[in-house]
């Protein structure tokens, strides 16, 4: 029998969920729903703002509106799945469905974590040549660091997806999980998959580290810069560097445990990918807003400028 039959003999798979508990269920879902809404909110509201304010088209802002539609995006891939499943016993998926999931999914989030490593290099110009930020960091290089991001998350789950679909697919078809993703479907195939996943722990895995030490090397050198040579704008800076590392070591430190290592079942593995496919979206606009006066006082300005045209609507 040829790996195309063995393939097509699964044609869907059961997610088993968060838990089986149902009271469980049931408040799982209501926070997870509040999370996911405080999602939308809290980006959208960043990206308005931005558009909407022309003191915040610059070129730190304009890659914060987009990591903000990273995080949309990237938290709606899989937090629908996350409610529904917890408002029945067990849910079903089909195999083509599973693998558009994961192909988004490791899409969206592999530009996320490559465009953060842009936002870096945003800081590091501000900082070390902020006389020539502006001249250097035009509209075309930040529209290039984004294209970047997109086309590197591409070929990342492209390769993933690619490796995977040259899988068997014939028996079990149970994934303990509340989504489809690479470490539990691979554990599904008819085969040794052992050289396939040492392809994909160095495709995600070792990619992930190698972004992450360059991210934490960035910015050490940046926050030395910052204490030496900085005068004027000290704090801001300092904070603004302070908001990225934050937002990096939330997204990254949970996706390492995940994927690079081998793809063996642990019991926090389910609460690491919670926290980066629905907590850290929810809290990044959160960290960003709190942490920056200069949004903040934007998002103020937005509010009240709705609030006075509805009043002159109404009078």
């Amino acid at each position: 029998m040829d790996q195309q039959n063995l393939t097509a003999r699964v044609t869907e798979f059961v997610l088993l969920g968060l838990t089986q508990n149902h009271q469980l269920k049931n408040f799982l879902f209501m926070f997870f729903f509040i999370v996911y809404v405080t999602t939308w909110l809290g980006n959208f509201t960043i990206i308005i703002t931005v558009i909407a304010d022309h003191r915040l088209h610059t070129p730190m802002y304009f890659l914060l509106a987009n990591l903000a539609f990273l995080d949309v995006s990237d938290s709606s891939v899989n937090a629908p799945n996350l409610l529904s499943g917890l408002l029945s016993k067990y849910k079903t998926i089909s195999f083509n469905d599973c693998i558009l999931q994961m192909f988004f999914f490791h899409f969206i989030g592999g530009a996320m974590f490559f465009f953060l490593a842009g936002m870096a290099i945003d800081r590091y110009v501000a900082i070390c040549k902020p006389l020539r930020y502006l001249i250097i960091m035009n509209r075309g290089v930040c529209v290039g660091l984004v294209a970047l991001a997109w086309l590197g998350g591409f070929v990342h789950s492209a390769v993933q997806i690619g490796l995977l679909l040259q899988l068997p697919f014939c028996g079990p078809n149970i994934l303990d999980n509340f989504y489809c993703d690479v470490p539990q479907v691979i554990k599904l195939a008819c085969t040794d998959t052992h050289l396939v996943e040492l392809q994909m722990v160095f495709n995600g895995g070792v990619l992930l580290i190698i972004l992450f030490i360059f991210l934490l090397i960035s910015y050490a050198i940046i926050l030395v810069k910052i204490r030496s040579h900085v005068m004027e704008g000290k704090h801001k800076a300092l904070s603004t560097c302070g908001t990225q590392i934050i937002v990096v070591c939330l997204l990254f430190i949970p996706s390492i445990f995940i994927y690079a290592r081998p793809f063996k079942k642990f019991p926090l593995d389910k609460a690491a990918s919670v926290f980066f496919t629905v907590i850290s979206q929810m809290l990044n606009p959160m960290i960003y807003t709190l942490r920056n006066a200069e949004m903040k006082k934007a998002i103020r300005r937005l509010v009240s400028r709705m609030l006075f045209s509805q009043r002159k609507t109404k009078t």
